[in-house]
């Protein structure tokens, strides 16, 4: 903590320094930074106090004997354990670009309009959950789908650590419920796919050759007021070696919108590289490679019963409702835990 407040006064120095406001985009990361290192210090100092004020509640009851003190320590001792593991959490965010904002792209699969319709679902969902934790959200790509739903949606969580956290929802999320769109009321499965990446603004160090590149415009299609519609300023590129493709509609002109997309495909090529060398390194002991389509990496059961379970970490919550609200801590902070805990086995 000695060093976080050494770096709090630094950054405080820098901001009193003339100039500073001028490079808007050095002075909103260093504020975004200075935020962040604050809140962790108002974490530990309530730590601390909500440990002296228990230790002082513990040592009253046993000098007067008084029972009825078990009940209030209890709960001081439940926000405590609250409060530790948020921060416990945090200490686990060591990735090179978890500090991150994270880009988030949701592709409704298989199933027509049930699959749109949980797109949306989803979408929601992480909107809800950026929402409770102070982030915000902005959409880079939209397409509707045909009746209801979203067939594809693309957009930025802003906020520290929004990757490091976000990271646990890449893969398959499957849906099984009795379909509102099915008039017989059958049960019907549904998989939408969910792709993050940190958005890195820095250059990364990674090769693109131009005749590697298939580049093209089209209309925008999502929420975007009068700009939108108007020309074919959205760009879709697509990566021939590998085919990714990257699809950016937000910013205001095509040229914006191409800088845009070849940063995303650049973080993502950087991704796809780093999982390539952690393939290699974890191919002795057989670990499983990218999640592909089907292999779901989370289930929301809706009928027969209700559950939310993850199939990597085995957490689970009866609370279906809860978790479409956006309380996910409960698989992201397991999540956290078991990628710490595989790559340790990893480095033994």
């Amino acid at each position: 903590m000695a060093n976080k407040e050494k770096r709090i006064q630094e950054l405080e120095r820098e901001m009193e320094a003339p100039g500073f406001w001028d490079d808007t985009e050095r002075s909103q990361k260093m504020m975004k930074e200075l935020k962040g290192m604050k809140d962790d210090m108002d974490t530990y100092h309530r730590l601390k106090t909500q440990m002296e004020d228990m230790e002082l509640m513990i040592e009253m009851g046993y000098e007067e004997n008084d029972p009825a003190v078990i009940p209030e320590i209890q709960e001081m001792l439940e926000e405590f354990t609250k409060d530790f593991e948020d921060i416990r959490i945090k200490i686990l965010l060591s990735g090179e670009y978890d500090k991150n904002d994270a880009i988030v792209t949701l592709h409704a699969g298989a199933g027509g309009t049930e699959s749109c319709d949980w797109a949306g679902m989803l979408y929601r969902m992480y909107g809800k959950w950026a929402d409770k934790h102070g982030f915000t959200t902005e959409v880079i790509d939209y397409l509707d789908g045909d009746e209801a739903g979203i067939k594809s949606v693309t957009f930025e969580v802003r906020g520290i650590n929004a990757y490091g956290y976000l990271k646990s929802e890449k893969g398959v999320h499957r849906l099984v419920r009795i379909s509102p769109f099915n008039a017989a009321g059958k049960r019907q499965t549904s998989f939408v796919s969910c792709d993050v990446m940190p958005d890195i603004d820095e250059d990364i160090d990674i090769e693109i050759r131009d005749e590697d590149l298939r580049i093209d415009t089209y209309r925008s299609s999502g929420a975007g007021g009068q700009h939108i519609n108007k020309t074919s300023s959205a760009i879709r590129i697509t990566h021939l070696p590998t085919n990714i493709v990257v699809q950016c509609q937000n910013e205001r002109s095509q040229h914006m919108n191409k800088d845009k997309a070849m940063q995303m495909l650049k973080a993502k090529l950087y991704l796809l590289k780093q999982q390539e060398n952690e393939a290699k390194l974890s191919g002795i002991r057989g670990e499983v490679s990218e999640i592909g389509w089907g292999n779901q990496i989370r289930s929301y059961v809706m009928q027969p019963y209700t559950m939310v379970k993850d199939h990597r970490t085995s957490a689970e919550t009866g609370n279906v409702d809860a978790v479409m609200d956006g309380d996910l801590d409960l698989f992201i902070n397991a999540y956290l835990k078991w990628i710490t805990l595989s790559k340790k086995d990893l480095q033994n």
